[in-house]
């Protein structure tokens, strides 16, 4: 449940101002673009429209439906004709409006690997953004921060994507612990989304909120994805004796021994079942779904997500039916 109010909280709009700058911040970003530029964009070569290649509006190619493939793009002519379901895949537009809705609660703190998942968040946006505001493309953010949510109105622009991830940054450091309404703000967000476009939620979605409604919602209009942020230590217990845990959010702590094999077992399995119901709603919501790990390569783990996403969309081969052309 929300805090209470928060059905009424509207965002508070921010307008990012160039000022003074933390060098560490601005040293940060910088390796974060070189990574970006550098070695994913050079990963993703080829004629790719960004992150998430949408539907578009121009009508392309037909191919055969195969499972999980959204029966509203069924093309019901070529249907009748070859007795069995075919899409009409569209072509995707090259003007794309991009939001990135970031949950800034105070689980993302939590980091044991490679880097914390807070820090995670922000390459993740950076991937974003510079993926899908190269080509003149407008982005916008929502910061969902414990007791007050930021919205960035989407412009175009680098100087703007750069003042995007300073806030990003800068707050992610200076943050204070506690708990967000992922379903809330989600829900306040998708009437102030007036364009088509891509919706990207990065969050670790631990909350106990349903936010199974509001991604369906924005899904039924936007294109969206929603990227996972994962520490391995979530997942299962080291075999490190007695340790005393804190939740960031509520404040509460326990001692564990984890020294107990039991206890590991125990925890393993209601990780996975966390997880699985979790993949399960995000499925079930009709988005996309990205995994990103502390303890692995966000840029593979990203790369390995576009190309699958590509092989799906493209289809498997093709043939002509008359005048059209259809993959099968």
């Amino acid at each position: 449940m929300g805090a209470p109010g928060a059905g009424t909280r509207r965002p508070r709009v921010v307008t990012p101002v160039a000022g003074s700058r933390d060098s560490r911040t601005e040293e940060i970003l910088r390796r974060l673009e070189l990574t970006v530029t550098h070695r994913l964009d050079g990963m993703l070569h080829g004629d790719h429209l960004g992150l998430v290649p949408g539907h578009g509006s121009e009508l392309g190619e037909t191919r055969r439906y195969v499972a999980g493939d959204d029966v509203r793009r069924i093309d019901w002519n070529v249907t009748a004709r070859m007795q069995t379901p075919y899409l009409r895949a569209t072509i995707a537009d090259r003007e794309l409006e991009t939001w990135v809705v970031l949950d800034r609660s105070g689980s993302l703190d939590f980091g044991t690997a490679r880097c914390t998942k807070a820090d995670l968040a922000l390459a993740a946006t950076g991937a974003v953004g510079f993926l899908t505001a190269r080509t003149g493309n407008r982005i916008g953010a929502l910061s969902i921060d414990p007791g007050c949510d930021r919205l960035i109105p989407a412009r175009g622009g680098r100087s703007h994507l750069m003042q995007i991830l300073h806030l990003v940054a800068d707050g992610r450091r200076a943050g204070e612990g506690g708990t967000v309404d992922l379903a809330r703000s989600l829900e306040r967000l998708a009437p102030m989304l007036h364009r088509r476009g891509l919706v990207v939620v990065i969050s670790d979605f631990l909350s106990d909120a349903d936010w199974r409604r509001p991604l369906r919602m924005l899904a039924t209009r936007h294109e969206v994805l929603a990227i996972e942020i994962v520490d391995p230590r979530e997942l299962e217990l080291p075999d490190v004796g007695p340790v005393a845990l804190y939740d960031p959010e509520t404040g509460r702590s326990m001692r564990v021994d984890t020294s107990s094999a039991s206890l590991r077992v125990r925890y393993r399995a209601a990780a996975e079942a966390q997880r699985a119901e979790m993949a399960a709603t995000l499925r079930g919501a009709g988005v996309e779904h990205l995994q990103l790990r502390t303890d692995r390569d966000w840029v593979a783990d990203l790369v390995r997500y576009v190309a699958l996403r590509r092989r799906r969309m493209m289809g498997p081969g093709a043939v002509r039916v008359g005048a059209v052309r259809i993959t099968q």
